[in-house]
């Protein structure tokens, strides 16, 4: 870890001895004005690293995602810190944050240690003179109160026919070889139980006042609307109070629910990834850990019908969800999407697209689905589910929910980024 910044300087020893070859890189991919900005930034311009800032933002918009050449992206983290250091120096702690973080989620990966050690002596400022660095022992600011589980007044807003077919089997914390044996080379879904009592997040992500403290200032990106195949689905970028503000008025701004839904939180905020473990179960087939995801919002929230290309566990840390799964044999009676961005998603009724909705099934449009056998369950605090490569399964919060997903190839798959 690299030493405080003294005073008013923030420390950026990897951009300091690769900005050469940066600029250079840039250069020679046309960014000529880029160059040009970021070099004065340097040398005192705030302006024109805010310009800087800018020219990138375009260049990582200017076509699909895949597509932006990796350069332009440290391009963009390398403005971030130039506008983060004038922000710091002013003492305008808040903006400077807000503009690391979008490094963090947008820019690359060679200014990251910059990154992530600015962001670490910036908020540690922010806390001395923050009231809300009480013990989050001593709060009493739930953020899913318990509640009884009432299965009748369940059953009036989950899909037709559920928990009224097979279950998905419960193991409590079977061993390694058990698992692999019984469920992982036969792709078969379980529900692991009495893996997570360790996990600090078990007692922390309960409580608003942590959750603040830790993360208050910290931009990150939601979803607004019901779901992602929606026409009003949108995304913004606010601040996790703001975002923990909607969770207390039942999760919703004027345009719907506000998810933040499988984004690399813990790779954003550090003072959140030490409060998880990694499944040992992640580690079985030989593979590796591709993505760990958090899954936050309140109760209502969807994410319809679709498969992962990876063998996944879905840790619920906070709150319960109903889980359907359906195997990937039936694959062709779930009525795909055709559309590349969308291969991995059924389909569902919505304007200019004709698709299949578990929560409003059309049986005229497709009158497979209404009788195909699936797997269910209802997944409590506390409990892990495996999900195999390829099953199908549709999610649902029965309240205000924090989940982590753990997602690993093994050996034999091929990988996908």
């Amino acid at each position: 870890m690299y030493a405080a910044a003294v005073a008013d300087q923030l420390s950026t020893p990897i951009l300091d001895a690769e900005s050469s070859n940066l600029l250079q890189s840039i250069s020679s991919h046309g960014g000529y004005a880029y160059v040009s900005m970021a070099t004065l930034a340097a040398s005192g311009d705030f302006r024109a690293a805010e310009a800087a800032r800018e020219m990138a933002w375009e260049q990582l918009h200017s076509g699909p995602w895949h597509s932006v050449l990796p350069v332009w992206r440290d391009a963009y983290s390398m403005a971030c810190l130039h506008v983060a250091k004038f922000h710091y120096r002013n003492g305008e702690l808040k903006d400077a944050l807000r503009v690391l973080d979008m490094g963090l989620i947008m820019g690359g990966m060679l200014l990251r240690k910059d990154l992530d050690s600015a962001v670490e002596i910036i908020s540690a400022k922010t806390r001395e003179n923050d009231d809300r660095c009480e013990s989050f022992e001593k709060s009493e600011h739930n953020l899913a109160p318990e509640a009884e589980f009432d299965k009748v007044e369940v059953l009036q807003f989950l899909p037709a026919k559920s928990l009224s077919c097979k279950t998905v089997v419960n193991k409590s914390a079977p061993s390694m070889e058990a698992f692999l044996r019984e469920h992982f080379l036969c792709g078969s879904p379980v529900i692991i139980s009495d893996c997570m009592t360790h996990w600090p997040a078990r007692k922390k992500w309960n409580d608003m006042d942590y959750l603040k403290r830790v993360a208050g200032d910290r931009t990150v990106p939601v979803e607004v609307g019901k779901n992602y195949l929606c026409q009003e689905w949108k995304q913004e970028l606010i601040t996790f109070s703001q975002f923990l503000e909607r969770i207390q008025s039942n999760g919703t701004s004027s345009d719907g629910p506000t998810y933040l839904a499988q984004h690399p939180l813990f790779d954003q905020i550090n003072e959140l990834r030490d409060d998880i473990c990694i499944p040992d179960y992640c580690f079985v087939g030989g593979g590796e850990l591709r993505s760990v995801n958090a899954w936050f919002g309140p109760a209502g929230t969807v994410t319809p019908l679709h498969h992962d290309p990876h063998h996944n566990i879905l840790a619920q840390v906070v709150g319960k969800k109903y889980i359907r799964l359906y195997p990937a044999s039936l694959c062709e009676e779930l009525y795909p999407h055709g559309e590349t961005m969308l291969f991995n998603s059924s389909q569902t009724v919505f304007p200019c697209f004709l698709k299949v909705d578990l929560d409003n099934i059309d049986e005229k449009e497709f009158p497979k689905v209404h009788d195909l056998e699936f797997l269910d369950c209802i997944l409590e605090e506390g409990e892990m589910l495996y999900i195999p490569p390829k099953w199908w399964h549709y999610v649902r919060s029965l309240t205000i929910s924090f989940s982590v997903t753990y997602w690993w190839s093994d050996t034999g798959s091929s990988a996908v980024s």
